[in-house]
């Protein structure tokens, strides 16, 4: 990683960097840097949308600049509005504690342990005094915050605004000052929150941080952030198979998304693969491959990642058909046969007739090997078939009994 040019290496997927001026200035300051970037444990498990910061933060690490992993257990019980069109519901004290002692186990899969300070904002805002929070409180005004967008759109909406998410930025933002941080890190929906960490920063007579946006990580379907809710995410946790499968599945497009904003590897060596594709030939399979690899390995270590890309050829390469494919038995109607999208519902590889269609129009549908082109396609009873959508849903159906 230290091969690459410093200020090349941060600029690396950023989104902003404000102010723009400051990046290179504080880069080549010769000054061991204090690297900021706050997490809210308000699931139990990381995917890979957050892994966008933490990656960047190893960056930074390479470069020999101090990091701090803060780990929003104050500000987690508050909920943030960032983004929201309604009051978030608060999580309770101990579903912040389990959320954070998993965010603790899986951020030493990217970032160096020994170079990584790992704090909790309870520890200087779970002493303040009402006084306190009253004096913070009067550094900021109303009119400030309401031109946050979300803040505004939910005001002029009708939409109500409760007194404690206009403390949330606050509260984030005097994590900085806690902190005297240099940089501060988030995604381009917290660029309100970290612009109020270099006010209130300012106003405590500190020099104000340097703010870097990165983007928010398009999921697995190449259009929606990446989310559990939205069923198109990879959860650092998941097994290597899991993750190889779930990468190997993503268009070419979105592979040098990932390239740019989740892979370690020299952005050199991603942009030799690229020429190698333009004019050498080379399969972009196998760039794509070399990514999943990496994240896999990463995530579960190097031999579950050899053995999922073994079982992902196998599979899908040479033809050979998962042990645990389950078998399903269809019901026909009364002429004796069944609608492929009914038939893909049936077998649970979509959760409706109409994703069954747009599936069998994407092309990502196969009957016995055999593409499927024509959303009114029937399988006739009598028959056993092999049914598949995308690289890696399958289900036997009919009577076949073998």
């Amino acid at each position: 990683m230290t091969a690459e040019d410093p200020l090349a290496m941060i600029r690396r997927g950023a989104e902003e960097v404000i102010p723009e001026e400051e990046l290179a200035e504080r880069l080549r300051s010769g000054k061991r840097l204090r690297i900021k970037a706050g997490f809210d444990p308000t699931a139990p498990d990381l995917h890979l949308g957050h892994t966008v910061l933490i990656n960047k933060l190893r960056q930074f690490q390479a470069l020999g600049h101090e990091v701090v992993f803060l780990i929003g257990d104050f500000t987690g019980t508050i909920g943030d509005p960032s983004g929201k069109s309604a009051t978030r519901p608060a999580l309770t004290p101990e579903e912040v504690r389990q959320n954070a002692q998993t965010y603790e186990e899986q951020i030493y899969t990217i970032l160096d342990p020994e170079r990584t300070r790992l704090v909790f904002n309870s520890a200087w805002m779970g002493s303040m005094q009402a006084a306190d929070l009253i004096q913070l409180a009067s550094r900021y005004t109303v009119a400030r915050m309401l031109e946050r967008d979300d803040f505004h759109q939910r005001y002029h909406g009708g939409s109500s605004i409760a007194i404690h998410e206009f403390l949330y930025p606050l509260i984030q933002g005097y994590d900085s000052v806690a902190l005297e941080a240099d940089f501060e890190l988030g995604g381009t929906d917290q660029r309100f929150n970290l612009l109020v960490g270099r006010e209130l920063q300012r106003q405590y007579s500190q020099r104000p941080q340097t703010v870097l946006t990165m983007p928010l990580l398009v999921g697995l379907d190449g259009h929606k952030k990446m989310s559990k809710s939205q069923g198109n995410y990879v959860g650092v946790k998941e097994s290597a198979e899991e993750i190889y499968g779930k990468l190997m599945s993503i268009s070419d497009e979105l592979m040098w998304r990932y390239y740019e904003l989740l892979s370690l590897r020299p952005w050199p060596e991603v942009e030799d693969m690229q020429r190698r594709i333009r004019e050498a030939g080379m399969n972009p399979r196998d760039a794509k491959d070399a990514l999943a690899f990496e994240l896999a390995e990463r995530f579960q270590g190097r031999q579950a990642a050899e053995r999922a890309r073994e079982a992902f050829v196998a599979r899908f390469r040479h033809g050979a058909v998962p042990e645990d494919t389950p078998r399903v038995a269809l019901t026909y109607d009364e002429d004796g046969g069944i609608g492929i999208a009914a038939a893909l519902k049936e077998a649970g590889l979509v959760g409706s007739s109409s994703e069954g269609m747009r599936m069998v129009r994407q092309g990502a549908v196969r009957v016995d090997g055999e593409r499927i082109e024509d959303p009114k396609a029937r399988l006739e009873a009598g028959g056993a078939h092999l049914l598949q959508v995308g690289k890696r849903r399958f289900a036997r159906v009919g009577a076949d009994e073998g």
